[in-house]
């Protein structure tokens, strides 16, 4: 299946979830992952704040806020920049994302764990994004887990993939938890 499609039919099934459904999925996902030793061991934490219709993040950071250093992606031209997550330092930037505000980057390499947020997932690892190679940037030059959160039906068998495509370790949806490596 080409990207265009899947990207198209995903989306499609996203804008399809009743209010409920999209918080009972992020409840079921995020305690999954609250479970898993990667999530445990890791005090600093790049998480992404979801976007209508993706997996809520929302409740999971104001939830760990205090007991994990969060950290939140803000996009600087073709790149992601890392900064510390704090509610009130939100602003609406690129693409329609509330980004963090601020100078006070960190380098990629001091995070333990990516929490990567995708269009679909297989069951190799593989992640189709929106498009824009943002995460992909960024992924290919850190030694932190990635772990890939989603809806049930964002899990497919297998995605076309690139060699500029940097895998998952580790994909939870609300009934399954593949670990990779």
């Amino acid at each position: 299946m080409e990207k265009t499609h899947i990207r198209k039919k995903i989306n499609t099934m996203r804008r399809m979830l009743s209010e409920a459904e999209r918080l009972s999925a992020a409840e079921e996902v995020f305690s999954r992952l609250e479970q898993t030793a990667a999530f445990l061991m890791a005090d600093k934490v790049l998480m992404y704040h979801s976007l209508p219709d993706e997996l809520s993040t929302h409740s999971f950071l104001r939830k760990w806020g205090s007991r994990k250093h969060f950290f939140l992606p803000r996009v600087n031209g073709v790149n992601l920049d890392i900064l510390p997550y704090e509610e009130s330092r939100l602003e609406l930037g690129s693409f329609h994302i509330e980004e963090p505000t601020g100078h006070d980057t960190v380098d990629p390499s001091e995070i333990e764990l990516i929490v990567v947020p995708a269009v679909a997932y297989d069951r190799r690892g593989n992640r189709l994004g929106r498009g824009k190679g943002f995460y992909d940037r960024l992924l290919g030059d850190v030694k932190a887990t990635k772990i890939g959160v989603g809806y049930e039906f964002q899990l497919l068998d297998e995605l076309p993939a690139e060699p500029h495509d940097v895998p998952m370790d580790m994909i939870i949806t609300q009934s399954t938890t593949i670990v990779i490596r």
